[in-house]
């Protein structure tokens, strides 16, 4: 059997992976995962070679000669880059482009490390610190705040369509009541961001992305 266009290391039950996973699915691009699962493998010699980070995801791309990306919105940046020849999910004009860096960079700095923590110190924490979930817990609300800001005045984050910043924001925003708590309404705080995500989960690629994880 050939091997794939592309390898992606992922983990099975964390965040960044799937963005991955959910953009490869729109391109029609051919890959293949290998989830990494134990710190036994993310760490492991083989993969540090790869992602001297020793996090994930990684990306490797056989058919550019096995060009190596780490970091899920810089992976992403090169598959639209490279790959989406017909500007599905980026876009070509300057003014855009820096919009949809903004919008990673705020996905990668706010909505992950906040929303990692909240979930950090609410379930896998051996500790229970109600003054850490709570912090946490409100910097979700403020990021999830900043998004109803925007989405409240327009369709999507950039150039009036879904773009790789619209995306990035899926998983962490698909767990919301895991973080928030079941008595709280998305739908009701957040409408516009809430109406925003419910197309996003719609759209094939992501909605296959999320069928696949949950026969993990």
């Amino acid at each position: 059997m050939s091997r794939k266009h592309f390898t992606l290391y992922s983990y099975a039950t964390g965040p960044n992976g799937w963005k991955v996973t959910y953009l490869l699915n729109e391109l029609g691009l051919d890959y293949e995962t290998k989830f990494l699962n134990t710190k036994e493998e993310y760490k492991s010699p083989e993969y540090l070679k790869l992602n001297p980070n020793g996090r994930l995801p990684t990306l490797v791309d056989h058919k550019n000669n096995d060009y190596t990306v780490w970091e899920s919105a810089a992976i992403l940046l090169y598959l639209v880059d490279k790959y989406d020849t017909k500007k599905k999910h980026t876009v070509t004009k300057d003014k855009d482009k820096y919009h949809i860096y903004q919008w990673l960079f705020f996905q990668m700095s706010g909505q992950g490390p906040y929303f990692g923590q909240g979930f950090w110190f609410t379930y896998l924490h051996s500790e229970k610190i109600p003054s850490a979930q709570l912090q946490y817990q409100n910097e979700a609300r403020r990021i999830l705040s900043v998004l109803e800001s925007v989405l409240s005045k327009q369709e999507w984050l950039v150039a009036g369509k879904v773009t790789i910043a619209d995306i990035a924001f899926v998983l962490w925003n698909n767990i919301i009541n895991v973080l928030l708590g079941a008595d709280v309404s998305f739908e009701k705080e957040f409408p516009a961001t809430f109406k925003w995500h419910s197309k996003l989960i719609e759209i094939p690629g992501v909605k296959a992305g999320i069928a696949e994880k949950a026969f993990l």
